[in-house]
């Protein structure tokens, strides 16, 4: 697994956001992979983990596997699916992989699994190419983005 760089100030990775989930992400090649724990501040419905929140850290480990693979996108469109309640307690794994690919579309796909290994939300992302301006600002942007190993 290789670490992949947070940025400054992503609600899901940033270092340097003080209300963030502080994510760390790691590529194996194909797909990538992210664990959360989620708090008490986190709920929607007394113990149960916020539907925005679930939907942020899909979109982030979806996002993440574009990047990952060295192409910029924009989502153009998102579905997730809440198969079941998400509890607090325990830790949950997040995991986002390419479906396809044609010509400046691209479909990915993550799910968000409970401790117990079933599956609490999955989600489908249609991304495009993002434009040359918006995705120099972002690539000029990673000089302050740094794997934080100790994490």
């Amino acid at each position: 697994m290789i670490r992949q760089p947070s940025s400054r100030m992503c609600f899901c990775c940033g270092r340097d956001n003080p209300i963030g989930l502080h994510l760390q992400f790691d590529f194996d090649g194909e797909r990538v992979w992210t664990t959360f724990t989620p708090q008490e501040y986190h709920q929607g419905y007394p113990g149960i983990l916020h539907g925005g929140i679930i939907f942020s850290i899909l979109d982030e480990v979806i996002g993440r596997v574009c990047i990952a693979h060295g192409v910029w996108m924009v989502t153009a469109k998102s579905e997730i699916r809440f198969r079941q309640p998400v509890p607090l307690n325990g830790t949950l794994t997040a995991m986002g992989e390419i479906e396809r690919r044609k010509g400046r579309i691209l479909v990915a796909r993550g799910e968000l699994r409970l401790p117990d290994g079933s599956v609490g939300a999955e989600a489908e992302f249609t991304y495009v190419e993002a434009p040359e301006e918006i995705a120099e600002a972002w690539r000029a942007e990673q000089v302050y983005w740094k794997v934080d190993e100790e994490a």
